[in-house]
């Protein structure tokens, strides 16, 4: 056990500030939409989602930033009244429903932009990446560890977040009522991020787990020039999918590649569904379809994890628990830390001199 505490000890020591950051950042995100509503009086209307209505506007966005630097439209809803274009070089642009730019943006030009790169990167792309799904996995194991170490003294525990004095044993004191409250919530929120870096692994032992076998890798679809018509696309994905609502729009990503629209049908917990029309813009007719809820087992559980980290069901309560449980991981890492560095040492005793 003296072993664990100080792993426990000095992981947390070592991982705290980034640890921090993941979990204030993740905490401010969950609002991003509130804050938008709040800035922008047209993210308050609603979004029509009509072929004959959204079509238009698609095609008049394309048209705008040229399929060339557009990646891809995130659409508007009934609740939120702004599409999100979001360009090939890290830039964006938000878009109000009649298609009307209302502010555009380089990369991290906006502060909702520059959250979201250091929650997900770090600011250092890539890289940032695979360090701060390592903290999340760090983050789960320090949890678990956490449980264990204080699991002989769990009858001291009390409903407790603030301390009760800063002297260090009260610190010591809400450092575990804290871990405690919010253990579980932790293990789920830092999990999924970590399952969301490192996706191959946790989709392998996914399979293994849901006895998913393995599938024959889907032959790559060839597309012809053209402008895609958004209305037909909006309209056969209508057609193929009655009740699903789409959530992106992407140009083909390079020549030969088709267009693609994202749905969200009902009963999928990914905000942007996992729900697929492939079109071809030079006929604008259907290449493909995939069904998000015909998904194999492995494959809907995987995508059931990025709801779960972000917030994207559950409604308020859910999206309060998300932020509570980002600021608990801020002043556990930190607070623990302190308490760490304020540790007493222990002063060595002098051998008494032996008698002549």
């Amino acid at each position: 056990m003296m072993f664990l505490r100080t792993a426990h000890a000095w992981a947390g020591a070592v991982l705290s500030l980034l640890i921090a950051v993941l979990g204030l950042s993740g905490s401010l995100l969950v609002f991003k939409k509130d804050y938008l509503r709040a800035v922008f009086p047209e993210a308050r209307e609603a979004v029509s989602l009509a072929p004959e209505t959204l079509g238009p506007v698609l095609g008049r966005i394309e048209a705008t930033y040229g399929p060339e630097g557009l990646q891809y439209v995130s659409l508007g809803d009934a609740h939120f009244g702004l599409h999100k274009a979001v360009f090939r070089d890290g830039g964006g642009a938000y878009i109000d429903r009649s298609g009307e730019t209302v502010a555009r943006w380089a990369k991290n030009g906006r502060a909702e932009d520059w959250l979201f790169d250091l929650h997900h990167y770090l600011l250092a792309g890539n890289t940032g990446k695979l360090i701060a799904g390592v903290a999340g996995g760090a983050a789960v194991i320090l949890a678990l560890t956490g449980l264990i170490i204080v699991w002989p003294t769990l009858r001291m525990f009390a409903w407790r977040v603030w301390p009760k004095s800063a002297r260090r044993r009260d610190l010591l004191a809400q450092h575990r009522d804290l871990g405690v409250i919010f253990a579980l919530p932790i293990i789920l929120i830092a999990f999924t991020g970590f399952a969301m870096v490192y996706s191959g692994p946790v989709r392998a032992v996914l399979k293994v787990v849901t006895l998913t076998p393995a599938e024959a890798p889907s032959a790559r679809l060839a597309a012809g020039p053209g402008t895609t018509d958004w209305t037909a696309t909006l309209a056969a994905a209508q057609e193929a999918f009655p009740g699903a609502y789409p959530r992106l729009a992407s140009p083909p990503r390079s020549e030969g590649a088709p267009a693609s629209l994202r749905l969200r049908q009902p009963g999928e917990w990914h905000q942007n569904g996992r729900t697929y029309v492939l079109m071809d813009p030079a006929t604008n007719r259907p290449l493909a379809t995939e069904d998000g809820r015909a998904l194999s087992r492995a494959d809907r559980v995987f995508n059931a994890l990025y709801p779960l980290h972000s917030a994207g069901i559950g409604g308020r309560l859910y999206d309060l628990l998300s932020f509570l449980t980002g600021l608990s991981l801020t002043v556990l890492g930190l607070a623990g830390t302190w308490t760490f560095l304020r540790k007493p040492r222990r002063k060595r005793r002098k051998k008494p001199a032996l008698a002549a």
